[in-house]
C-alpha cells in the first residue's frame, strides 16, 4: 500500500482576479496564499504551484542523490539542490533546472557527474514529470 501524502486548496473568484489558500494537510506546516499574479508576476509573498513543485523535486532530488551515492560506496558530508521550475501563460510549466553542490570525499568528478544524472532520472518526482528536467552538479572540494 503507498503512502498518501495530502494537501488541499480552497479557491475563491475568476482565475484572474481570484485568490487561494494551499494547506499542507499531512505535515501540518501551514497554509500559503496563492494566486494568477504570484504565479505569473512577482511573488509578493504568496506562493504558486510552481514553487511547491520546484520545492518536491529539490527535496526528491536531494533523497535520490544521497542513495545512489550510498550505494556507489559514498557518503556526502553535505548536499545543496534548488530547483527552478519555469511557468509561461498559455504555455504551462516549460520545465525544471536542478543545480546540484555537494561535498563527498573521495569520489571522482566524473563518478559524481553519472551519479547526479542517474538520480536525476532515478528521482520519483522526475519520473513523474513530463517537463524537460536539466541538471548543474558541481562537486565542492
Amino acid at each position: 500500500m503507498p503512502t498518501i501524502r495530502k494537501a488541499h486548496t480552497v479557491w475563491q473568484g475568476n482565475l484572474f482576479e481570484g485568490s487561494g489558500q494551499t494547506t499542507l494537510d499531512t505535515s501540518g506546516l501551514g497554509t500559503y496564499d496563492v494566486t494568477w499574479k504570484a504565479r505569473t508576476e512577482e511573488a509578493n509573498g504568496k506562493t504558486s504551484p510552481e514553487e511547491l513543485l520546484a520545492a518536491a523535486h529539490a527535496s526528491c532530488f536531494s533523497m535520490a542523490f544521497s542513495n545512489e551515492l550510498d550505494g556507489a560506496g559514498y557518503k556526502a558530508e553535505r548536499i545543496e539542490t534548488s530547483a527552478e521550475v519555469g511557468f509561461k501563460a498559455g504555455e504551462g510549466i516549460t520545465g525544471s533546472q536542478l543545480t546540484v553542490t555537494a561535498q563527498v570525499p573521495g569520489i571522482a568528478q566524473d563518478e559524481f557527474q553519472q551519479i547526479a544524472e542517474k538520480a536525476k532520472a532515478g528521482c520519483p518526482v522526475s519520473s513523474a514529470l513530463s517537463i524537460p528536467i536539466t541538471l548543474k552538479a558541481t562537486l565542492e572540494s
